[in-house]
């Protein structure tokens, strides 16, 4: 109130501008003292992952037939699947690749290699003595100076150095690599009619000369 000319006047009331009032509000909020209680960062960063949890659950639940109930015999029933599939093809193994490689930290010669090869093939255990084998291809290489003995090979590599010295062989030779590779790293099971071309392939090997080229390096 105020005196003009002996008369009383009001005085207007200040207004503030809603977009003032509303940063007015956010810079008050924004005091530490008002968020001495709140949740830290990873505590926020859980809570709005399982929102995100419940809200994706609640959508998929109305989605489905039967509501929350019909979401469940879904899940139930692709769990039921899974363990089928998982018993009937076993643990997943590692796809075929020539990546492995072919002897362990052991080292035995081809003749060590053969007898294993034959004692695993007489219980019918293909797929070890398949490795076994092949295994005595390389050893026997090997000891002929026709492949220098070298930590870490793979069959594939062995096959490809081979076939330099043995062109006869080659594809014989990339063809064992390649049966090698399958048995040992794509889980594929060896039979009889498999050894036995491993066998055939070692004693053939034995009985050709090579190309006078040298060992490979």
């Amino acid at each position: 109130m105020r005196s003009i000319g002996g008369l009383l006047s009001e005085t207007p009331p200040v207004t503030t501008g809603r977009e003032a009032a509303r940063g007015a509000a956010r810079h008050e909020l924004s005091k530490p003292a008002y968020h001495q209680n709140d949740p830290g960062l990873v505590r926020r960063a859980m809570n709005r992952f399982w929102d995100w949890i419940g809200s994706l659950f609640e959508h998929a639940s109305g989605a489905t037939p039967g509501g929350t109930a019909g979401l469940v015999a879904v899940a139930v029933l692709v769990v039921l699947v899974i363990a089928a599939l998982w018993w009937r093809l076993g643990t997943p193994r590692r796809s075929a690749t020539s990546a492995g490689h072919l002897f362990d930290d052991r080292v035995r010669s081809a003749a060590d290699h053969r007898t294993a090869a034959e004692a695993l093939a007489a219980d019918s255990r293909w797929s070890e003595a398949v490795q076994e084998r092949m295994r005595a291809v390389v050893r026997s290489l090997e000891e002929r100076t026709l492949l220098d003995p070298r930590p870490g090979r793979t069959a594939d590599e062995a096959a490809a150095e081979a076939a330099v010295s043995l062109p006869s062989h080659a594809a014989a030779l990339h063809a064992a690599a390649r049966t090698f590779d399958d048995v040992t790293y794509g889980a594929r099971p060896a039979d009889a009619t498999m050894y036995a071309t491993l066998r055939t392939l070692d004693q053939a090997l034995s009985r050709t000369k090579p190309l006078l080229t040298g060992p490979t390096r």
